[in-house]
């Protein structure tokens, strides 16, 4: 076996260039979604959308045990940030987001 198959790959600790993790965060910018999908897709999708960002503004506030996110406390985080109230389905999903991310 040739020595250059044994050598390890360079890892983000290796690596010749720094990684710049100081840059302020930038949101990505939004595209459409892809046309021709049946609606239930675009409202689950929605809906994921939505839990995800609640999940993470649950953990940045310090909840992060999905037993301490009860509906009260989900949609107090939701006005908190600025998005419409959840409904029960959508705090279902943020804990269960919040259950698979441990």
């Amino acid at each position: 076996m040739p020595a250059a198959a044994l050598k390890p790959k360079p890892t983000q600790s290796t690596a010749k260039r720094p990684v710049l993790l100081d840059l302020p965060y930038v949101p990505l910018e939004k595209r459409p979604l892809p046309a021709g999908r049946p609606r239930e897709w675009y409202v689950t999708h929605n809906r994921r959308l939505k839990a995800m960002r609640l999940a993470i503004a649950l953990l940045d506030s310090g909840v992060y045990v999905p037993n301490q996110a009860r509906n009260e406390t989900i949609r107090d985080t939701a006005e908190l940030i600025g998005i419409h109230p959840p409904s029960d389905t959508t705090c279902h999903m943020v804990r269960a987001f919040m259950r698979y991310n441990r």
